[in-house]
């Protein structure tokens, strides 16, 4: 699947950490004393620590990559892949399913292309939709994996904060007599709780709501497609199959295409309609 610079998610991170940037100038104070090393590795050494025993490391491995998934948007086209299917709707009625087996390897999306191939390979339609359907669902299960790893790290991260705070306050009360352990102490005890709260409501669980956005979105495009091959494999007329699918478009989106779509189909209709009407 193509995917293009997701801008959101960079200007949300500007604007987010760029807002706490912000209000320190403000009040006159200085960035500097905002970085701590000893609060940092509690705090985020802790929360990669507590995911590990929490998940498989083949999943905390993927870690880094979900990531970078997050600053990179599938471009997804669902008036795009209902004018495909018209379109394949077209041929098949003209030539027959088995023509379909010349447009696989133009198909771009695998779904598409491995439920045209099972169409063509004469494939009971309840087998087909099978098929695609137990595909989509592990797909949906490594998805909501990544998520359920990124939620987890926006739950840990305050708590270990809370705990770097707890350990401050420790050495806090050890060592009330020296003025300088006790700055350094205090400087701890809150520059953890500042590193998980922030952490995890500025990165970890803004990235898993985003993932999982594209996660529902990616599986409603995949319902369209179930549906599409299905249409095909019943033989169903180029215009019948642009209603049936034209619920799946979002509204004010891609009308250009959409429109294109209904014109296809048109263009598709009148030996059918023709018969219909005989």
């Amino acid at each position: 699947m193509k995917r293009k610079l997701d801008l959101s998610t960079i200007f949300g991170f500007i604007v987010g950490v760029g807002s706490l940037l912000a209000s320190i100038e403000l009040e006159h104070g200085n960035v500097m004393s905002y970085f701590n090393i000893s609060a940092g590795l509690i705090v985020f050494g802790g929360t990669i620590g507590a995911s590990m025993v929490a998940f498989p490391m083949s999943v905390v491995k993927r870690l880094p990559k979900m990531i970078m998934m997050s600053f990179r948007e599938p471009v997804m086209d669902p008036a795009g892949v209902v004018q495909q299917f018209v379109k394949l709707a077209e041929r098949a009625r003209k030539e027959g399913l088995l023509a379909l087996e010349q447009e696989a390897p133009g198909i771009a999306d695998p779904l598409i292309r491995k439920g045209v191939m099972l169409v063509v390979d004469g494939t009971d339609p309840e087998i087909v939709r099978q098929i695609l359907e137990i595909e989509i669902m592990a797909r949906e299960a490594r998805h909501e994996t990544g998520i359920s790893l990124l939620e987890a790290l926006g739950g840990f991260a305050p708590t270990l904060g809370i705990l770097g705070t707890v350990m401050g306050l420790i050495r806090i009360l050890a060592h009330m007599s020296s003025a300088n352990e006790l700055a350094s102490s205090i400087a701890v005890a809150f520059t953890a709780t500042l590193y998980g709260v922030g952490s995890a409501n500025l990165f970890w669980l803004p990235l898993a709501s985003k993932l999982k956005r594209r996660s529902a979105a990616e599986a409603e495009t995949a319902a369209l497609i179930v549906d599409g091959v299905a249409a095909i494999q019943a033989g169903d007329n180029p215009r019948i199959v642009n209603e049936k699918l034209a619920g799946y478009v979002v509204p004010n989106r891609g009308k250009k295409d959409a429109k294109a779509a209904s014109a296809s189909a048109a263009q598709g209709a009148p030996a059918g309609a023709a018969r219909a009407g005989a």
